[in-house]
């Protein structure tokens, strides 16, 4: 039997080197043309399994689960963010879960992984907001972050998106009450401390050269995607109208759809674009770094993750 000789020095060493926060990537690089992008993970939240598939069989629900190898308690759901660099603009789409929730203790890392990536966020030009759930308004309701924002900063959104949290609507949804009153609060601090940043748009705006977002509504009323087109190459982050689970039932409401029906016929309607075009998909909450593409067969759509490229 061979014996594995040990170096103590070396291993207190690496042990030095690796902190607990950095046992796994949390920032993923590719190019979409002239197009720079990075995707950067915001960490984990761990929702209660039944707001994965409100509409579903339950059973049918706990056999996904068990298929998948997920708890039927609670599961992991990734929190993804997006830097990209196009015509000398620096924009960040969406800005995680910033301090809002405690009760989510791995989220919230957006702040430094973005540091640790060497991005500034005084650097950034423009962000986009997808939606303004308090897991993506958040990063910029952290206690110091605006001050490091450069002044003339333009956060765009949809009007229709501002327009619903001055009177949200939660009758649709399966949010616990606690999320629904932070919802709220985080909507409605997030637009008291940036009004003058806004740059609303009402269907469409191209924020960069290249960069174009989209209302969809659905899961709100004002949720958007971003397409990012350069040369032949086509990604799309699609926030949170796409889910792990869409794959296989697409069908499924996510708790946290303001209109559930409409969400389904918006998430079906993007994933075959996704399937026609090639363009690679970037969703908030499939599993990091959530690149990949869209394959359909007939009826079924199949997710075909990128192979990592080290």
């Amino acid at each position: 039997m061979n014996q594995v000789i040990r170096n103590p020095r070396q291993e207190t060493k690496m042990n030095q080197m690796i902190r607990p926060d950095e046992l796994v990537p949390s920032r993923y690089a590719l190019r979409v043309g002239e197009i720079d992008v990075m995707v950067i993970s915001d960490g984990v939240l761990t929702p209660p399994a039944e707001s994965m598939a409100t509409n579903a069989d339950p059973v049918a629900r706990g056999a996904w689960l068990d298929d998948m190898f997920l708890s039927r308690e609670a599961f992991d759901w990734a929190l993804n963010e997006v830097v990209v660099r196009s015509g000398g603009q620096t924009i960040l789409i969406d800005s995680g879960l910033g301090a809002e929730y405690p009760d989510f203790p791995r989220a919230g890392q957006l702040g430094q992984r973005l540091e640790r990536a060497g991005i500034d966020v005084g650097s950034v030009t423009d962000v986009v907001l997808t939606h303004m759930h308090f897991d993506h308004v958040g990063g910029l309701l952290v206690d110091g972050v605006k001050e490091r924002l450069r002044p003339d900063l333009r956060i765009h959104v949809s009007a229709a998106e501002v327009k619903f949290w001055e009177s949200p609507d939660f009758s649709r949804t399966a949010m616990p009450p606690v999320l629904a009153d932070l919802a709220r609060s985080a909507s409605s601090r997030f637009v008291k401390e940036y009004q003058s940043q806004l740059r609303t748009f009402d269907e469409e705006s191209e924020v960069a050269p290249g960069v174009v977002v989209s209302r969809t509504g659905g899961h709100t009323p004002g949720h958007s995607v971003v397409r990012l087109a350069s040369g032949d190459e086509r990604l799309m982050f699609a926030g949170d109208a796409i889910f792990p689970v869409s794959f296989d039932h697409p069908e499924w409401h996510n708790g946290f759809e303001h209109d559930p029906e409409e969400a389904t016929r918006v998430r079906i309607r993007l994933m075959r674009e996704l399937a026609e075009t090639g363009a690679w998909l970037v969703a908030t909450h499939m599993p990091f770094p959530s690149i990949g593409r869209v394959a359909l067969a007939g009826d079924v759509f199949r997710w075909v993750p990128t192979w990592w490229d080290y």
